[in-house]
């Protein structure tokens, strides 16, 4: 099986944003883990939430760009499995157009 890399993008939450309820957010983590459970085996990594990026370049660092969310690493027979469980994926419902890229994890000759 391939490793493919699950990068998920959301827009930044405005800091008047009202917090989600204690109900919303154990429906959220209800549909997240249902999600894995469909995974099954393949979950190698579930993830975390991410913040407060920073981009490093030779020139220096500086704060990044991307909305990046979160991330999960799992295993798939092909990247269209892959994309199938991306497709289905409960980030995808979250308001403000959230998505999420798939990139395949290459091998390392070698290693």
């Amino acid at each position: 099986m391939t490793k493919y890399l699950f990068v998920y993008h959301a827009p930044m939450t405005p800091a008047d944003a009202a917090a989600p309820t204690d109900e919303q957010m154990e429906a959220a983590i209800g549909e997240w883990n249902a999600w894995a459970e469909r995974v099954g085996d393949g979950m190698v990594d579930f993830g975390t939430p991410l913040a407060g990026g920073t981009r490093v370049s030779p020139e220096g660092t500086a704060p990044s760009t991307r909305e990046v969310a979160g991330y999960s690493l799992i295993e798939a027979d092909s990247m269209d499995a892959a994309l199938d469980l991306a497709k289905n994926h409960p980030h995808l419902n979250m308001p403000g157009g959230c998505e999420i890229e798939v990139h395949e994890a290459q091998p390392i000759p070698g290693m």
